[in-house]
């Protein structure tokens, strides 16, 4: 039962982050870019996209084991301890009702669940250089950094339900968050690649429907941290 109610969580988390229009914008405008550079190779779309989210797991890998590991330690304070499952349930519940405000008053650049406005055009600059798989999977890299800012909220409540285990044991279940976390990723890259869609008709539909994003991450994860302080996963 216990496991799972641990996936139930994970795969909530990782739903919130996955629909994130931060990550989902950052992948948009890097196909763009690759297809106004070289328009008529469409295997040049699908590899660049592959690497770029490639390179985004192994890295979101990397920032799920420190941010376990900087959890562990924080439990060292017996008083920390008891009190961090209620703290994170706390927090899932805060950051579903920032997501719901982006619902009902909407503003780009909104704390903790979109990019800051300031964070933007540096991004766009770098990724206006891209050509090729191997400069996607190094800007993906780089970018991730940029990412953090709308993506990290999710994370940190994972990183902190995941650290009551032993690090080995929470690999697998860091794997399959953030194969969730880079799906639309990869389904954007196949939309594009297989002509479903122009790039641009993505871009636009996810600017309409921005607030429901918001609005569907919200009642997530906001019905998550209602059961984690009532104690009901």
């Amino acid at each position: 039962m216990e496991n799972t109610l641990t996936l139930t969580k994970i795969i909530s988390l990782a739903v919130v982050d996955a629909i994130n229009p931060c990550a989902l914008a950052v992948l948009t405008m890097m196909l763009i870019a690759i297809i106004t550079y070289n328009p008529k190779n469409k295997m040049n779309i699908i590899w660049s996209g592959l690497a770029f989210s490639m390179s985004v797991f192994i890295m979101y890998m990397i920032y799920g084991i420190f941010i376990i590991k900087s959890f562990q330690l924080v439990q060292d304070i017996t008083s920390v301890r008891l009190w961090l499952y209620k703290i994170l349930g706390g927090a899932a519940v805060l950051l579903g009702a920032l997501q719901i405000k982006d619902f009902l008053f909407y503003k780009p650049g909104g704390i903790t669940t979109e990019m800051p406005m300031g964070l933007r055009p540096i991004l766009q600059k770098i990724i206006s250089g891209i050509t090729s798989p191997w400069g996607a999977f190094g800007v993906g890299i780089f970018v991730t950094l940029f990412l953090l800012p709308c993506t990290i909220g999710p994370y940190i409540i994972l990183g902190g339900m995941l650290s009551f285990m032993e690090i080995i044991s929470t690999l697998p279940l860091l794997v399959l968050y953030n194969l969730i976390f880079i799906f639309p990723m990869l389904i954007i890259t196949g939309i594009v690649y297989f002509g479903i869609s122009e790039i641009e008709n993505i871009s636009s539909w996810k600017d309409k429907n921005i607030r429901r994003l918001h609005f569907t991450s919200g009642i997530i994860i906001l019905g998550l941290g209602v059961a984690m302080l009532m104690g009901w996963v």
